[in-house]
């Protein structure tokens, strides 16, 4: 069973940037997509963000696309969220997962980080 860790959330003020890290005990390469996710304050769900294909496809939801960039570095088995530009919308728990499917209303995976926490403050 693969594990994922992420890490490089924090408090930053509205315009900063910040790159989030996702940390795999095992190799990415065996994924056929990896992910970015967030839940809200005050949500149950969580919502896409980002994901990029093992062929180097990349996916943004629109409220992020072109402050937000997914990348993989699989020697170091690690996945990548440069976030720049950052709004009090983006605020959430950031959750790092692998071959994610969405189903009935939700997200899915038997992988899924423990979460980091992003806050921007206006």
């Amino acid at each position: 069973q693969v594990h994922l860790v992420e890490s490089g959330g924090g408090l930053v003020q509205a315009g900063e940037s910040l790159r989030l890290s996702c940390v795999a005990s095992g190799s990415i390469s065996s994924f056929n997509v990896m992910g970015w996710y967030r839940r809200p304050p005050g949500k149950q769900q969580r919502e896409f963000v980002a994901t990029i294909r093992s062929g180097g496809d990349t996916d943004y939801d629109d409220s992020v696309k072109g402050r937000f960039t997914i990348s993989t570095d699989n020697a170091k088995n690690t996945v990548y969220l440069q976030m720049g530009h950052l709004k009090p919308e983006d605020t959430g728990i950031y959750f790092c997962g692998a071959d994610v499917v969405y189903y009935n209303g939700a997200y899915w995976s038997d992988y899924w980080g423990q979460g980091t926490q992003v806050t921007v403050s206006s």
